[in-house]
């Protein structure tokens, strides 16, 4: 199993492939609108600015699991990192990271980056890092800013 073989929803509730992503280096992360590290979407996107013309993509997933910290539809979210921070990156549908309702691509993430049963998502923000063969190559905890990312995906990009 890769991470080409998952199917995730757009913020229209609409199937998207990931194997539409195949060949490029992905960050993939869930996120909060009410959140302390809410300001980090300003990150993504200058690190989405730098890197996306080289092969880049990134692939946001709000989650409203921790402390309701995402409350609002799909295109309220949306709309609001659009118009807030900008973003021009791909916000997915929201979802569920942990427990009986997760997503079946987080649970593949957690397997491949954290153990054997897969260590829990703790809180949002949290940042996995797919290089260009869809290989989970490195897991972010919620503190590490994009910005401390940014080398990591300029190796991956052959730079």
């Amino acid at each position: 199993m890769s991470i080409y073989d998952f199917q995730v929803k757009d913020v229209q509730g609409q199937p998207v492939s990931l194997a539409d992503y195949q060949g490029k280096v992905l960050l993939i992360v869930n996120t909060a609108t009410g959140c302390g590290f809410t300001p980090q979407y300003e990150g993504l996107e200058k690190l989405y600015q730098d890197y996306r013309d080289q092969g880049f993509e990134i692939l946001d997933f709000p989650c409203n699991q921790f402390g309701n910290q995402a409350p609002g539809t799909n295109e309220e979210i949306q709309e609001f990192c659009q118009l807030r921070y900008h973003t021009t990156f791909k916000t997915f549908g929201k979802i569920e990271v942990n427990g009986e309702n997760e997503d079946p691509l987080y649970t593949f993430l957690k397997k491949e980056k954290g153990g054997l049963v897969g260590a829990a998502i703790k809180w949002n923000f949290t940042k996995f890092l797919i290089n260009s063969d869809g290989e989970v190559v490195e897991r972010f905890a919620p503190q590490t800013t994009p910005d401390k990312i940014g080398p990591e995906i300029a190796k991956l990009l052959g730079q």
